[in-house]
Protein backbone atom coordinates (compact mmCIF):
# COMPACT_ATOMS: atom_id res chain seq x y z
CA UNK A 1 0.00 0.00 0.00
CA UNK A 2 1.40 3.42 -0.96
CA UNK A 3 1.58 6.16 1.64
CA UNK A 4 2.51 8.82 -0.91
CA UNK A 5 -1.56 9.98 -0.72
CA UNK A 6 -0.57 10.81 3.78
CA UNK A 7 2.47 13.28 3.15
CA UNK A 8 4.24 14.57 5.53
CA UNK A 9 2.83 11.89 8.04
CA UNK A 10 3.88 8.66 6.58
CA UNK A 11 5.39 6.72 9.46
CA UNK A 12 2.06 7.73 11.39
CA UNK A 13 0.14 6.40 8.65
CA UNK A 14 1.34 3.11 8.66
CA UNK A 15 0.52 2.87 11.80
CA UNK A 16 -2.71 3.74 11.87
CA UNK A 17 -4.44 2.41 8.66
CA UNK A 18 -4.62 -1.25 9.87
CA UNK A 19 -7.24 0.14 12.20
CA UNK A 20 -9.05 2.50 9.78
CA UNK A 21 -11.91 0.29 7.84
CA UNK A 22 -13.12 -2.73 8.66
CA UNK A 23 -13.62 -5.28 5.78
CA UNK A 24 -16.52 -3.87 3.76
CA UNK A 25 -17.74 -3.52 0.13
CA UNK A 26 -18.82 0.34 0.14
CA UNK A 27 -16.73 2.08 -2.46
CA UNK A 28 -18.03 5.72 -0.82
CA UNK A 29 -16.06 4.87 2.35
CA UNK A 30 -12.82 3.30 1.52
CA UNK A 31 -9.28 4.35 1.51
CA UNK A 32 -9.58 6.44 -1.75
CA UNK A 33 -12.07 8.26 0.39
CA UNK A 34 -9.77 8.55 3.36
CA UNK A 35 -7.03 10.21 0.93
CA UNK A 36 -9.56 12.56 -0.10
CA UNK A 37 -10.30 13.65 2.96
CA UNK A 38 -6.54 14.01 3.85
CA UNK A 39 -6.07 15.96 0.84
CA UNK A 40 -8.79 17.91 2.18
CA UNK A 41 -7.30 18.45 5.50
CA UNK A 42 -3.92 19.05 4.62
CA UNK A 43 -5.24 22.45 2.55
CA UNK A 44 -7.10 23.47 5.30
CA UNK A 45 -4.85 23.45 8.00
CA UNK A 46 -1.92 24.85 5.66
CA UNK A 47 -4.43 28.23 5.58
CA UNK A 48 -6.07 27.38 9.73
CA UNK A 49 -3.49 25.66 11.51
CA UNK A 50 -4.25 22.87 13.56
CA UNK A 51 -2.41 19.78 15.07
CA UNK A 52 -1.06 17.59 11.89
CA UNK A 53 -1.32 14.38 14.30
CA UNK A 54 -4.12 15.21 15.62
CA UNK A 55 -5.65 15.60 11.94
CA UNK A 56 -4.21 12.60 10.41
CA UNK A 57 -5.45 10.44 13.32
CA UNK A 58 -9.21 11.67 13.18
CA UNK A 59 -9.36 11.54 9.02
CA UNK A 60 -7.82 7.94 9.41
CA UNK A 61 -10.17 6.48 12.06
CA UNK A 62 -13.24 8.36 11.63
CA UNK A 63 -14.50 5.82 9.68
CA UNK A 64 -13.19 2.76 11.38
CA UNK A 65 -16.65 1.55 12.77
CA UNK A 66 -18.89 0.29 9.40
CA UNK A 67 -22.25 1.49 9.79
CA UNK A 68 -24.74 1.47 6.47
CA UNK A 69 -26.34 4.63 5.35
CA UNK A 70 -29.77 2.80 5.94
CA UNK A 71 -29.16 1.14 9.31
CA UNK A 72 -30.88 2.13 12.59
CA UNK A 73 -27.49 2.41 14.05
CA UNK A 74 -26.29 5.39 11.61
CA UNK A 75 -26.28 8.40 13.81
CA UNK A 76 -24.58 6.23 16.32
CA UNK A 77 -21.81 5.58 14.10
CA UNK A 78 -19.29 8.70 14.60
CA UNK A 79 -19.34 8.10 18.62
CA UNK A 80 -18.82 4.22 18.44
CA UNK A 81 -15.66 5.51 15.91
CA UNK A 82 -14.64 7.88 18.37
CA UNK A 83 -14.25 4.98 21.18
CA UNK A 84 -12.57 2.88 18.99
CA UNK A 85 -9.79 5.49 18.02
CA UNK A 86 -9.29 6.18 21.58
CA UNK A 87 -8.78 2.48 22.31
CA UNK A 88 -6.10 2.72 19.90
CA UNK A 89 -4.10 5.32 20.59
CA UNK A 90 -4.39 4.63 24.28
CA UNK A 91 -2.73 1.15 22.97
CA UNK A 92 -0.17 3.41 20.95
CA UNK A 93 0.80 5.53 24.06
CA UNK A 94 -0.74 8.92 23.02
CA UNK A 95 -1.30 11.40 25.38
CA UNK A 96 -5.12 11.52 26.84
CA UNK A 97 -5.24 15.24 25.70
CA UNK A 98 -4.57 14.18 22.60
CA UNK A 99 -6.77 11.25 22.33
CA UNK A 100 -9.64 13.51 23.46
CA UNK A 101 -8.78 15.71 20.27
CA UNK A 102 -9.00 13.01 18.05
CA UNK A 103 -11.81 11.35 19.23
CA UNK A 104 -14.11 14.79 19.34
CA UNK A 105 -13.00 15.53 15.95
CA UNK A 106 -14.33 12.03 14.78
CA UNK A 107 -17.41 12.17 16.54
CA UNK A 108 -18.24 15.78 15.49
CA UNK A 109 -17.59 14.93 11.30
CA UNK A 110 -20.90 13.43 11.31
CA UNK A 111 -23.42 15.29 9.97
CA UNK A 112 -26.46 12.90 11.20
CA UNK A 113 -24.87 12.93 14.43
CA UNK A 114 -25.21 16.91 14.93
CA UNK A 115 -22.71 17.78 17.06
CA UNK A 116 -20.87 20.77 17.75
CA UNK A 117 -17.11 20.82 16.82
CA UNK A 118 -15.33 22.44 19.57
CA UNK A 119 -11.63 22.90 18.52
CA UNK A 120 -9.87 23.87 15.37
CA UNK A 121 -9.27 20.06 14.62
CA UNK A 122 -12.30 19.08 14.70
CA UNK A 123 -13.84 22.05 12.69
CA UNK A 124 -11.34 21.51 10.47
CA UNK A 125 -11.98 17.50 9.63
CA UNK A 126 -15.97 18.16 9.86
CA UNK A 127 -15.45 20.19 6.76
CA UNK A 128 -12.70 18.17 5.02
CA UNK A 129 -15.14 15.34 5.24
CA UNK A 130 -18.14 17.12 3.73
CA UNK A 131 -16.20 18.68 1.29
CA UNK A 132 -15.72 14.92 -0.03
CA UNK A 133 -20.19 15.58 0.18
CA UNK A 134 -19.78 18.39 -2.50
CA UNK A 135 -19.23 18.59 -6.13
CA UNK A 136 -18.58 15.88 -8.86
CA UNK A 137 -17.46 13.25 -5.57
CA UNK A 138 -20.33 14.27 -3.81
CA UNK A 139 -22.60 13.43 -7.43
CA UNK A 140 -21.02 10.07 -7.82
CA UNK A 141 -21.07 9.42 -4.47
CA UNK A 142 -24.22 9.60 -3.83
CA UNK A 143 -25.15 7.69 -6.93
CA UNK A 144 -22.95 4.88 -5.70
CA UNK A 145 -24.52 4.87 -2.59
CA UNK A 146 -28.41 4.86 -3.88
CA UNK A 147 -26.95 1.87 -6.12
CA UNK A 148 -26.30 -0.10 -3.04
CA UNK A 149 -29.37 0.78 -1.13
CA UNK A 150 -31.52 -0.04 -4.06
CA UNK A 151 -32.82 3.76 -4.82
CA UNK A 152 -34.24 4.53 -7.27
CA UNK A 153 -33.05 7.51 -9.59
CA UNK A 154 -36.15 9.80 -9.08
CA UNK A 155 -39.75 9.86 -8.59
CA UNK A 156 -41.23 9.69 -12.19
CA UNK A 157 -44.17 10.92 -11.03
CA UNK A 158 -42.98 13.54 -9.41
CA UNK A 159 -39.44 13.81 -9.55
CA UNK A 160 -38.99 17.45 -7.85
CA UNK A 161 -41.46 16.14 -4.85
CA UNK A 162 -44.04 18.97 -5.31
CA UNK A 163 -46.67 16.75 -4.19
CA UNK A 164 -45.16 14.27 -2.18
CA UNK A 165 -42.42 14.77 0.80
CA UNK A 166 -38.92 13.80 0.39
CA UNK A 167 -37.78 10.70 0.48
CA UNK A 168 -34.17 10.01 -0.18
CA UNK A 169 -34.16 6.14 1.45
CA UNK A 170 -36.41 5.42 -2.13
CA UNK A 171 -35.38 7.91 -4.43
CA UNK A 172 -31.80 9.20 -4.88
CA UNK A 173 -32.12 13.25 -6.42
CA UNK A 174 -34.17 13.86 -3.01
CA UNK A 175 -30.47 13.33 -0.90
CA UNK A 176 -29.58 16.39 -2.93
CA UNK A 177 -32.79 18.11 -1.15
CA UNK A 178 -32.58 16.60 1.91
CA UNK A 179 -28.65 17.01 2.73
CA UNK A 180 -26.04 18.02 -0.22
CA UNK A 181 -27.55 21.48 -0.84
CA UNK A 182 -27.44 22.40 2.58
CA UNK A 183 -24.01 20.89 3.39
CA UNK A 184 -22.24 24.39 2.24
CA UNK A 185 -24.14 26.37 4.86
CA UNK A 186 -22.04 24.22 7.69
CA UNK A 187 -18.77 25.03 6.88
CA UNK A 188 -16.60 25.94 10.52
CA UNK A 189 -13.39 27.52 8.49
CA UNK A 190 -12.55 30.00 6.40
CA UNK A 191 -11.24 28.18 3.86
CA UNK A 192 -13.63 25.44 3.82
CA UNK A 193 -16.13 27.61 3.01
CA UNK A 194 -14.94 28.79 0.31
CA UNK A 195 -14.02 25.22 -0.87
CA UNK A 196 -17.32 24.64 -0.06
CA UNK A 197 -19.53 27.03 -2.27
CA UNK A 198 -17.25 25.99 -5.30
CA UNK A 199 -18.13 22.85 -4.92
CA UNK A 200 -22.23 23.60 -4.19
CA UNK A 201 -22.04 25.46 -7.49
CA UNK A 202 -21.21 22.10 -9.26
CA UNK A 203 -23.90 20.16 -7.77
CA UNK A 204 -26.54 23.11 -8.61
CA UNK A 205 -25.20 22.87 -11.93
CA UNK A 206 -25.44 19.31 -12.13
CA UNK A 207 -28.94 19.15 -10.33
CA UNK A 208 -30.09 21.81 -13.16
CA UNK A 209 -28.54 19.40 -16.19
CA UNK A 210 -30.23 16.33 -14.59
CA UNK A 211 -33.68 18.30 -14.21
CA UNK A 212 -32.96 19.01 -18.06
CA UNK A 213 -31.75 15.51 -19.22
CA UNK A 214 -35.53 14.05 -17.91
CA UNK A 215 -37.52 16.58 -18.93
CA UNK A 216 -37.98 18.93 -16.13
CA UNK A 217 -36.54 21.99 -17.43
CA UNK A 218 -36.65 22.21 -21.38
CA UNK A 219 -34.24 23.72 -23.62
CA UNK A 220 -33.43 25.30 -26.63
CA UNK A 221 -31.10 23.81 -29.30
CA UNK A 222 -28.24 26.81 -28.32
CA UNK A 223 -28.35 24.90 -24.91
CA UNK A 224 -30.73 27.99 -23.02
CA UNK A 225 -33.39 27.04 -20.69
CA UNK A 226 -36.47 28.41 -22.41
CA UNK A 227 -39.36 30.91 -20.15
Amino acid sequence: MSLNAFVPMTTLAAQLLPHALEPSDDGAHDLAHLQRVWHNARTLQAAEGGDLEVLLAAVLLHDCVAVEKNSPQRSQASRLAAEKAACVLKGMKWPSEKITNVAHAIEAHSFSANITALTLEAKIVQDADRLDSLGILGVARTFYVAGRMGSALYDSQDPEALEREYDDTRFCLDHFQTKLLHLADGFQTVSGQRLAEIRHQRLKGFMEQFKEEIGIVETDYSGQKRS
